[in-house]
């Protein structure tokens, strides 16, 4: 049976680098797709791997079922297309980057689904953002509260990794999980 990895956490604990790794370093047999996002952002914002569509294809395609997924966030709309419920079918596990407070929604939706909670200390997570500078100080305090409340998150198939070390650590963490195969650490 295919499993569908949801993969959350607070901006700035690397889960677009992890899932990054995974990507580059899985074996060609491995039986994992990533699913990408339908984001209403400019193609060139950098960042993760994603669609980048106008808000009325956007609605258009969220009026017509095309998505498995979607929430807002930020003043953006996100979108996980159809094609993961294809993916599943075929046997294929599925990881997608999910967003903290569609969690529920996506349980209901999937049942089955392995939400994956990466964290990283507080120390670390304030240095990476003040590093990256795209907050102010007191944004980067409301991030850190906000890391803060996933502390408290309770799931019956959380997974969590930390992603305090060396990327290589995690990411074989998680490709482990998304393979379900042991891989010695680089």
């Amino acid at each position: 049976m295919a499993d569908l990895f949801y993969i959350i956490g607070a901006s700035g604990v690397g889960k677009d680098s992890l899932l990054d790794y995974a990507r580059a370093h899985i074996a060609k047999d491995d039986p994992i797709v990533f699913a990408h996002r339908y984001i209403t952002r400019p193609a060139d914002a950098g960042g993760e791997h994603f669609v980048s569509i106008s808000e009325k294809e956007f609605q258009h395609r969220e009026e017509h079922g095309c998505f498995a997924m979607h929430w807002d966030s930020h003043g953006l709309r996100y979108g996980i297309g159809l094609e993961i419920n294809q993916w599943l079918a075929k046997g294929l596990n599925v990881a997608m980057n999910g967003s903290r407070a569609y969690l529920q929604q996506a349980c209901w939706n999937y049942p089955e689904l392995k939400p994956i909670l990466i964290r990283v200390e507080p120390s670390t997570l304030r240095r990476r953002l003040e590093d990256r500078g795209r907050e102010n100080p007191e944004e980067i305090q409301q991030r850190l509260e906000r890391a803060r409340a996933l502390n408290d998150l309770k799931h019956p198939n959380l997974i969590i990794i930390n992603n305090d070390d060396d990327l290589s650590v995690a990411g074989n963490k998680l490709i482990t999980i998304l393979t379900g195969k042991m891989r010695a650490c680089a």
